[in-house]
């Protein structure tokens, strides 16, 4: 089959054109601004890219157009269509699909699927899922929003072990709707067997009014775990209680609280894993951070479902080296450490800080920085919660650009703690003249950052 993929740099469309050519099938895409490092993988995989959405596309007539959720409807200021190639696909009567619904076909069916939901640490609890089965010998498939450092690559198809009834496969599955034509979460396409419930919050303010609305998001997918499947639920969560209240008709393993299935005792990098009360195995890895310590749990209870006993869970983790982008050092220098996150939601910047501070102690300084780029942090939905966020750091820098609220008012319960800039190098500067060795500084965005962390240590070194 020959697809051609709309949208095809984003990180979940380039794992699909990963899995695709793995498969076999014949891969072409397009893209605005195709860019690395997904053009780089892509195009290594032997993958033709297209800069562009032009309706000249069209001509490729591949079997099926599958189509991103970047892609929309949308007209330009001249009134010409933003994205030609759909108009055209539309008029001509084109087959055409979603990402998800083509991977639910093509590579998920027949598979026993272990999917990762929640509104923080899915591609770090994905990853986590993915070597504990990689190292009992299960060989599974994977696709995740990010690239282990284990794997060194974001997707695979993986292959049916011995003893298997199905091969297994690790998705992480977003709440974000499925594609302009498609309302849906992507998630309600996977059918999982292993469905992982990690946390529940408001997010997306762009195409969801309240939390109640993903709630029944969330319970979407629980009616798709078959009888013989398992939900795996965080027990601290008031949300995710809601949404199994609604109705569950497969087995649950609870973690996180004193009373769940499973449960820590212990500091977040050095733990015991109980199983209602009673020990069943240690932890103890490079990871900080109380929510790294219930990814762990997380992934321990999902793997005991395809036969991974807790111990045998708990040595793989204690060789897992987590995702770039997560708490990921990019450099040192005169004793100033620069580290980059992905963290973007108040809840992850609060907790990515937190589990900093515990490693560092009380003496060091954190000084964090951070790019309110999602839709929901543009929209400033979330802006009151930024102070509570950034509880943790000595000095906070806040990159204005783009913004259509007004930052250093919603800083200002932080006082002089508090600095903001409407550029990178402006934002640069701030940084190098308040930074002293020992710091910590910790860059936080969903997106690029404008080569902040480059730029920071180059000036680091001037100084």
């Amino acid at each position: 089959m020959h697809i051609h993929i709309l949208g095809i740099c984003g990180t979940f469309m380039g794992g699909l054109a990963a899995l695709a050519r793995e498969a076999g099938h014949r891969v072409t895409g397009c893209d605005s601004g195709v860019y690395p490092p997904m053009s780089d993988q892509l195009r290594a995989l032997g993958i033709d890219l297209i800069e562009g959405y032009g309706a000249d596309q069209l001509a490729l007539n591949p079997d099926m157009f599958v189509v991103g959720n970047v892609v929309s409807r949308a007209r330009l200021a001249d009134g010409s269509p933003k994205f030609p190639l759909m108009e055209a696909i539309l008029d001509a009567g084109a087959p055409y699909t979603s990402g998800p619904q083509w991977l639910a076909e093509h590579v998920l069916a027949g598979r026993h699927v272990l999917a990762v939901a929640g509104t923080h640490g899915k591609t770090t609890t994905t990853s986590m899922l993915a070597w504990i089965l990689e190292c009992a010998g299960l060989a599974p498939g994977f696709l995740v929003g990010g690239v282990p450092m284990n794997f060194g690559i974001s997707a695979r198809l993986g292959a049916r072990a011995a003893g298997q009834e199905r091969p297994l496969f690790v998705i992480e599955a977003d709440e974000y709707d499925t594609a302009f034509f498609d309302k849906r979460s992507k998630f309600v396409h996977y059918r999982p067997r292993t469905a992982v419930l990690n946390n529940l919050e408001f997010d997306h303010a762009d195409i969801f009014d309240d939390l109640g609305q993903i709630e029944r998001q969330f319970h979407h997918l629980v009616r798709t775990v078959p009888p013989s499947g398992r939900v795996v639920v965080n027990g601290l969560e008031e949300s995710l209680a809601r949404v199994l209240h609604a109705g569950c008709w497969s087995s649950v393993a609870s973690f996180g609280s004193a009373v769940s299935d499973f449960s820590a005792r212990g500091e977040p990098h050095d733990f015991e894993v109980l199983r209602r009360g009673e020990p069943m195995a240690h932890v103890q890895w490079a990871l900080t951070g109380v929510h790294n310590q219930l990814n762990a749990l997380a992934a321990i209870a999902a793997a005991e479902h395809v036969g991974v006993a807790p111990a045998q869970a708990a040595e793989a983790l204690a060789r897992f080296e987590n995702v770039r982008r997560r708490m990921e050092l990019r450099g040192t220098v005169a004793g100033i450490s620069v580290y980059d996150d992905f963290a973007h939601h108040p809840t992850a910047l609060r907790t990515t800080l937190d589990g900093l501070r515990r490693r560092v102690g009380t003496k060091a300084r954190i000084l964090a920085v951070f790019e309110p780029r999602s839709n929901t942090m543009k929209l400033g939905t979330m802006k009151s919660q930024l102070p509570w966020a950034l509880e943790q750091a000595d000095l906070a820098f806040c990159h204005t650009a783009g913004l259509d609220w007004d930052a250093a008012e919603a800083l200002a319960p932080m006082g002089e703690r508090a600095r903001t800039a409407a550029d990178i190098d402006m934002l640069v500067a701030q940084l190098a003249a308040a930074a002293r060795p020992g710091d910590h500084i910790v860059c936080m965005s969903n997106g690029s950052f404008g080569g902040i962390h480059a730029k920071l240590l180059d000036a680091l070194q001037k100084i």
